[in-house]
C-alpha cells in the first residue's frame, strides 16, 4: 500500500517528529511505501522513505499552515495513496496522530478577543475538521483521557478512537556503547565531578514548564543549588528565553541552554533527575524515555503519562492545580533522597514489563487496517 504521511515541519528533536518517523519507518517495515510532505527539514534524510518539500508561503503562521494544506491536498490527490496519516490537523485525513491537547478546551478558558482573530478561526476550523461529527477520520490516541474532552467539545464517534501504548525504547538504549555516562555529561558541560544535574528536554519554554524549573533551582537550600546546575535540552521560541529568565532569577551561572542534541539518551543515562514541569502536555514520550533510562522524574500531573511515573514509582508526580512551592519543596527532598531511593531501579523495571505486553508497531497496523480505509 501507499501511505503519504503530513507533517508541517521535521526537526530530529521534537516528540511528535520523531514519533512520525518511527511510525513511518515500521510503515516501510511492514511493507509499505511511505512518501513524507512537509514544509521544512532538519536533520538526514531516511534512506528508505521519500520526503517531499514543499514552500510555504505567508508572513503568518497559520498563513503558512494554510498554504502547506493547500499543497499537501493537491499533491495527496495527484498520487493516488491509500492511506492519508497527518500529523497535524487538517481536512481529509484518513488517520491523525492526535499529539496535541484539544484546541477548543483551551481556548475556552483564554479572554474573548483571541476567539476574534484568524489564527483562532483557522486552528478551530483545523480541529473541527478531524473530530467533527461530519468527518471519517481516525485517530491515534495517546491519553484515554483526552477522549472524552475531545467528544464534549465535538461529538466524536467512540469507534474512531484508537489507544495507542506508549513505544518504550528499549532499543535507544541497549545501543549506546558502554561508557560512564554520568562522568560524560560532567565532562561535556565542564561540571564538578560531584555537580547534580537536573535535565529537561522540550522546545517550547514557557508551556514545558522550564521556567518553573528554574524557580525551584533558584529556591534550593544554598548548600544543595551550589552543587545543582539545569542542562535544557530543546530549541525554544527564543534564544534568549532561558537566560534572561535565570539571570532575573539570580542563577544564570547555573542554567546551561544546550539547544537541540543528538544524545539525548547519553544524557539521560548521565543526569540526575528529569523536570518536566509542563502547563499543558498531551502525553510526553520523554517521561517514558527517562524512565527507561533510569532516570528519576519530578512531572506535572497534567502531562498525560505522568500516570506511568506514578504506577512505576518513578519520581514525584505533582498535584493539580500547580503551586510553585510544592515544586521547591518536592526538588529539594528529592535532591536529599537520591543517594537511598529506588526510583530509577523501579521505573526501568515498569518499562520492562509494559515492553513486553506491547504489540509490535501497533500505529502501521491501524493504519494499514482495512477499517480505518475510505468508504467506496
Amino acid at each position: 500500500m501507499k501511505f503519504a504521511f503530513l507533517i508541517f515541519k521535521y526537526f530530529p528533536y521534537g516528540g511528535v517528529q520523531r514519533d512520525m518517523l518511527r511510525i513511518a519507518q515500521d510503515c516501510v517495515a511492514q511493507g509499505h511505501a511511505v512518501t513524507i510532505y512537509t514544509g521544512a527539514w532538519r536533520g538526514d534524510f531516511p534512506a528508505n522513505i521519500n520526503v517531499k518539500l514543499l514552500n510555504a508561503k505567508g508572513w503568518l503562521n497559520h498563513r503558512r499552515h494554510q498554504s502547506l494544506i493547500k499543497q499537501m491536498r493537491q499533491a495527496v490527490a495527484a498520487g493516488g495513496y491509500d492511506r492519508v496519516v497527518g500529523f497535524n490537523r487538517m481536512p481529509g485525513l484518513d488517520v491523525y496522530f492526535a499529539a496535541d491537547p484539544c484546541y477548543a478546551e483551551r481556548m475556552h478558558h483564554e479572554p474573548w478577543y483571541k476567539k476574534r482573530s484568524g489564527r483562532y478561526r483557522f486552528f478551530s476550523a483545523m480541529e473541527h475538521a478531524v473530530f467533527g461529527e461530519q468527518s471519517a477520520t481516525h485517530i491515534l490516541l495517546l491519553n484515554q483521557h483526552d477522549q472524552a474532552i475531545f467528544q464534549r467539545w465535538y461529538g466524536t464517534d467512540s469507534g474512531r478512537f484508537h489507544l495507542i501504548p506508549p513505544n518504550v525504547p528499549l532499543q535507544r538504549f541497549s545501543q549506546l556503547a558502554p561508557q560512564d555516562y554520568r562522568a560524560y555529561v560532567r565532562h561535556t558541560f565542564q561540571l564538578p565531578e560531584d555537580a547534580i544535574v537536573l535535565l529537561t528536554v522540550g522546545s517550547a519554554f514557557v508551556r514545558k514548564g522550564v521556567d518553573r524549573a528554574i524557580d525551584a533551582l533558584s529556591n534550593l537550600p544554598e548548600k544543595t543549588r551550589a552543587r545543582c546546575w539545569l542542562l535544557a535540552v530543546g530549541e525554544f521560541e527564543s534564544s534568549s528565553d532561558m537566560p534572561a529568565y535565570a539571570h532575573r532569577r539570580g542563577v544564570a551561572d547555573r542554567c546551561i541552554a544546550a539547544g537541540g542534541r543528538p544524545d539525548i539518551p547519553a544524557l539521560m543515562l548521565g543526569c540526575d533527575v528529569l523536570v518536566h514541569a509542563a502547563r499543558s502536555e498531551l502525553a510526553g514520550i520523554v517521561l517514558i524515555e527517562a524512565m527507561t533510562a533510569g532516570l528519576p522524574l519530578l512531572v506535572t500531573a497534567v502531562c498525560g503519562y505522568a500516570s506511568y511515573v506514578q504506577a512505576a514509582q518513578a519520581g514525584e508526580v505533582l498535584p493539580e492545580p500547580f503551586s510553585q512551592a510544592v515544586m521547591n519543596q518536592r526538588l529539594a527532598a528529592m535532591l536529599d533522597q537520591l543517594p537511598t531511593q529506588t526510583w530509577s531501579a523501579q521505573g526501568q523495571a515498569f518499562m520492562q514489563q509494559l515492553a513486553s505486553t506491547q504489540i509490535a508497531q501497533p500505529e502501521a497496523r491501524i493504519i494499514a487496517s482495512p477499517a480505518v480505509g475510505r468508504p467506496t
